[in-house]
This record gives structure tokens, sequence and C-alpha cells, in this order.
């Protein structure tokens, strides 16, 4: 008679760096046809591959039109691919939007003018057919993690930019995604404003450990917020270089006058500028 096999034992150890990634894009690229007969259809992204690891802080950053925005867009299901494959927490970008499992902030606050700061951040979770009672507790919740707590009877032309853009980021967290994305959130806002939101948005991803993709055209920017910089070339969008930040993970904003931040600001700029020389020859 054969010897009963023994019991199986437990379950290997799963890595961090084997877990499904929050984001996997798979030789993706996007083409958009030519509007008139004679004209060359546009090459906006040429087969980009990235993965990004649950609770990463990725920065997209690259010249004007070179395609940081149409990635986020193709990840968040707004953009169709023309070739590859795209998966946002093992579902395709569609099913992954109509699971609500990611937020996403605009260039623009994109608030309505006649619905006060608690009503704004209030209005998808009403749209989600929750009651009057449970949004109005998540949204005071979110506003606080903005530190907007106080500010929920006023309206959007009675904020500052930052603090209207401070509004949005409180609407994207509410119901609770384990995605952020960002699309240069901070841009139009004047130094100041930004470098205290971007203590603060590095705070909030700190206490939270939310996976968070961030377009930026800011090199300080990109190298202070995130643990990972997707360097982009001009058009047609390919990755260049990823870069990973050796900055500690708790970060304040005179880290960016020593020699480390320095260092990865200086490589970041090198890779922007090999990109452009790329481009040229």
């Amino acid at each position: 008679m054969n010897a009963p096999e023994p019991p199986p034992g437990p379950p290997a150890a799963t890595s961090a760096t084997h877990a499904q990634p929050a984001v996997a894009v798979r030789r993706a690229s996007v083409v958009y046809p030519s509007a008139q007969s004679n004209d060359r259809p546009v090459h906006a992204l040429s087969e980009v591959s990235l993965d990004i690891a649950p609770g990463e802080f990725v920065s997209l950053i690259g010249p004007s039109g070179c395609g940081k925005t149409t990635l986020l867009r193709v990840i968040a299901d707004l953009e169709p691919i023309t070739d590859g494959e795209v998966l946002v927490n093992g579902m395709t970008p569609h099913q992954a939007r109509l699971a609500r499992a990611y937020g996403y902030v605009f260039q623009a606050p994109a608030l309505f003018p006649w619905r006060t700061v608690l009503a704004n951040v209030m209005l998808p979770l009403q749209i989600q057919g929750r009651s009057k009672a449970e949004c109005e507790a998540i949204a005071r919740e979110q506003l606080a993690r903005v530190s907007l707590t106080g500010f929920e009877g006023k309206y959007p032309w009675q904020l500052s930019g930052g603090m209207q853009q401070r509004v949005s980021i409180a609407r994207a967290l509410g119901f609770e995604p384990k995605l952020l994305m960002m699309d240069e959130p901070f841009g139009a806002l004047d130094e100041i404003t930004r470098d205290r939101l971007n203590e603060q948005l590095q705070q909030l991803w700190q206490r939270e450990r939310r996976t968070v993709v961030f377009v930026t055209h800011s090199i300080a920017e990109a190298v202070y917020l995130s643990t990972r910089i997707v360097v982009m070339s001009p058009r047609p969008g390919r990755i260049l270089k990823v870069i990973e930040s050796t900055l500690p993970d708790e970060r304040f904003l005179a880290l960016r006058d020593t020699p480390e931040f320095m260092a990865l600001a200086h490589e970041v700029r090198e890779g922007l500028a090999d990109g452009h020389g790329a481009d040229e020859a």
C-alpha cells in the first residue's frame, strides 16, 4: 500500500512585489484618426507598458502633448486604446469605472456654483442612491480630511482656487476608492498655495496609502510627492525612464533643499532632456 501523501503545507507568502498590480498597462497605444483625408493620424501613445503596485504614488511627467493625460484617461476609461491592454485592480477600465474603483481629480475643480461645498461633495454619493444622512456624514468626514471643516455651507465662488481643488479631492475620496487619479490638480495655482497643497496631499497619502497616479509638469512636485517618477517622451508618448525615489517616505517641504532631493530632480531633468534629444535626432 502506498504511503499517504503528507498534508499540504501553508501557502507560500506573497511579497508586495508579486501582488496583483493596482494598474497594469501592457503595450498600450492610442491613435487618433485624422479629421481630414489629407491629414496624418495622431499617435498619442506608443506601446506603453507600466505596472503600478497598490499603495504607490506614481507621477507621470513630460512635455506638453506627450500623452500623460491621455494615459491617465485610458486608465480611467475616459479614452479608448487602439492596441494593448489595461487592467485596474484586475478589471478592465470600464468595469473599474462601473465598480467605482477609483476617484478622479481634474485640472479644474469642476464644482457646481449653485451647490454648497457640502452639497458638491455629497453629489456622487447621492447618485449612488445612499441615504441623505449617510451622504452628509461621509461628505463631512472627507472635508475634514482635507482641512475644510467649517466651510461646508460656503459656495465655490466664496473659496480660493486651492480650497476649491481640495473640495474636488474630498469629492473624489467620498466613495473610498483604492485608486486616486489626479490630472495636474495644482497646475493653475500660485506657488505658495501649490506648496501647501503638495504638503497636505503627501500627508494624506501617508495616512491612507491609497494608490495615486498623478500627472504634472513640475519636476519639484513629482520628486516631492512620488515613490516613482515616470518620464515620458514627446509625441508619440512613450516611457523613457522610471525613476525610483530614494527619499524617505515621510517628507517635508524643507527636504527640497537637500542634496538627495536635488540629485533626484537632476535625474528627472536629464531624462526629460534625453527624451527631447532623441525626438530631435
